[in-house]
């Protein structure tokens, strides 16, 4: 059956069918799942990490492999621009180097000022949308000159905000920027709500982990299934900052809340950076092993309360064409 095609700020600005992203997620983001994505319509977004870290691949062959995928439909890359280490920033501007020379011209970036970012591709017809909580990042954001904007509600996985699909939507629509929905997107209905709101697309990441493309552990795709959203909650110890992920007797042993000199550390504006830094370390670690080894240990499952309308393990594709068809007739 033909997908349908859609007519939103997101969909020209990607030059893609139907207008969702399937987010960047450590380590859940695959080539295979990323092209597959991409493939069916919506834009799959690289996390350079997730490809060169945890599933060990030369970033310049990776992105060919999944231009060839996805048969060459536009294809999209993260770009964290987290300001504490200038090793991590110097390799993510080559990584970006060589997106664009592989094509991409659609980003996604998180934390910090996209500024770098937008200067850097916009000279060759580059986009920028950036990953936002509340209005005082969104209008830092439109300063610095990116296109749109992806609002990170409460509902979300990972780095979840703290408030809801139509507060956020409210707050930031006046600036004047196409404005995506990302968290608690779990079905087709979700996604034809959020369009008739006034949301130029949706960002899917939860429901992207449990499809047959994605590498990770059959124990998280199943932890997903499981869930329901009551069982995501917050934790501060895989970043310095709250965290969704699926409540587990690791988590529960371990606690959600930083304590003792971590605690100091992430309080003192010269000493919160560092903290982060390693809890980001750490976690990457742990996260990798989760996705690799499954249940029965020191593990973390990120998820969003999206949950609740994820039923089956399914391909990236069929959840995105039986998106759009519902869009349609919603």
């Amino acid at each position: 059956m033909t997908t349908p095609t859609f007519d939103t700020a997101l969909t020209r600005h990607a030059r893609i069918e139907v207008p969702i992203i399937c987010g960047a997620m450590y380590p859940c983001s695959n080539w295979e799942l990323v092209a597959a994505a991409s493939e069916a319509g919506g834009i799959g977004i690289v996390q350079p990490l997730s490809l060169v870290y945890a599933h060990k691949g030369d970033f310049r062959e990776t992105m060919r492999k999944i231009n060839i995928a996805a048969r060459g439909k536009p294809v999209g890359m993260n770009v964290l621009t987290e300001q504490s280490s200038k090793v991590y920033l110097d390799r993510m501007s080559k990584w970006l180097d060589i997106a664009l020379e592989e094509g991409v011209r659609y980003f996604v970036s998180s934390l910090g000022n996209p500024k770098w970012i937008v200067d850097r591709v916009r000279p060759v017809g580059g986009v920028v949308y950036h990953d936002v909580t509340e209005r005082k990042w969104a209008e830092k954001a439109r300063d610095a000159g990116v296109q749109g904007l992806i609002a990170v509600n409460n509902r979300a996985g990972g780095h979840a905000g703290q408030k809801g699909e139509q507060q956020l939507l409210d707050e930031l629509a006046p600036l004047g920027l196409p404005v995506v929905c990302a968290g608690g997107i779990g079905d087709e209905a979700g996604f034809a709500q959020v369009l008739r709101m006034g949301y130029a697309g949706a960002q899917l990441g939860t429901r992207f982990i449990a499809t047959t493309e994605c590498s990770a552990h059959d124990d998280y795709k199943q932890a997903i299934l499981k869930a329901r959203s009551q069982d995501v909650v917050l934790t501060d110890k895989i970043s310095g900052v709250p965290v969704a992920v699926i409540r587990s007797p690791y988590v529960d042993a371990v606690g959600t809340k930083a304590t003792g000199i971590a605690k100091l550390l992430l309080r003192n504006n010269r000493t919160k950076h560092y903290m982060r830094l390693y809890y980001s370390l750490r976690s990457l670690w742990q996260l990798k092993r989760s996705n690799a080894q499954g249940a029965g240990y020191e593990q973390y499952f990120q998820a969003g309360k999206s949950v609740d309308g994820i039923d089956q393990v399914e391909p990236a594709g069929e959840i995105i064409r039986r998106y759009a068809r519902a869009a349609t007739v919603a």
